[in-house]
């Protein structure tokens, strides 16, 4: 059986030796996971006529792009907007999002009273299921991305300490361009801010060493990672 990870020079991806592992772990010396790097999403549809192809992970940027390639969204997927995860069922492309579930349980536990308000980085697909899971916390958020109606060059320093939670959902700090992070003014990080950056490679960015700084809690994106890709396994399976 193949599974694989869809995306755009991806090669960093954790997914392949992730997924390499648990096969060894369980014995299924049938199963292997690919890497699917395209470089435009016409190349998408090319994907479904690879023989025993179960299903795929899917990341930047296509999360939200391979909605049209899809003939059924999960009621989370479709809420969301985004999926990263496909599932193929007797040639039925269904379309999962996993990433709300892996955001939720590995934020949960390092949220304090004071987190009451939130900035979200960015304005993609990965942002999509990190305001969904924010609204379910009931946690006010705003979206800043480069051409919304919030934009970076509009932060002050009352929206940063106004909003003590800060997710990164861009790729801005992925290896190999580790020494670039989101245009926030981050002179006005304090000691009372929660960064959490989606990202995993590396495994500090430039963004959350920054945080560091100025004594602000940190995290990355990688238990976010291990439990969206469980998750995954499981809908595979099920």
């Amino acid at each position: 059986m193949i599974l694989g990870l869809l995306g755009k020079n991806i090669s960093y991806s954790f997914s392949q030796n992730y997924f390499t592992n648990k096969f060894k772990l369980l014995g299924l010396t049938n199963y292997d996971y690919k890497i699917f790097d395209v470089s435009s999403k016409d190349h998408i549809l090319e994907l479904f006529n690879i023989p025993d192809l179960l299903g795929f992970n899917v990341t930047i940027p296509y999360k939200q792009d391979i909605i049209d390639f899809l003939d059924e969204l999960s009621p989370e997927a479709e809420k969301i907007g985004a999926v990263n995860t496909v599932k193929i069922v007797e040639k039925k492309r269904i379309g999962y999002n996993t990433d709300a579930v892996g955001f939720k349980n590995s934020l949960v536990p390092i949220l304090k009273p004071h987190h009451r308000s939130a900035l979200i980085l960015g304005g993609g697909g990965a942002s999509k299921a990190v305001a969904y899971v924010l609204n379910q916390l009931s946690i006010p958020f705003s979206i800043i991305s480069r051409s919304g109606t919030t934009t970076y060059s509009n932060l002050t320093q009352d929206t940063l300490t106004s909003n003590h939670l800060i997710v990164n959902a861009t790729p801005v700090g992925t290896f190999p361009n580790i020494n670039d992070f989101p245009p926030i003014p981050v002179e006005f990080l304090t000691s009372q801010h929660l960064i959490y950056d989606l990202i995993y490679n590396p495994k500090e960015t430039k963004l959350l060493q920054l945080g560091k700084k100025v004594g602000a809690q940190t995290k990355n994106g990688l238990e976010m990672l291990h439990l969206q890709a469980d998750n995954a396994w499981e809908i595979w399976n099920k």
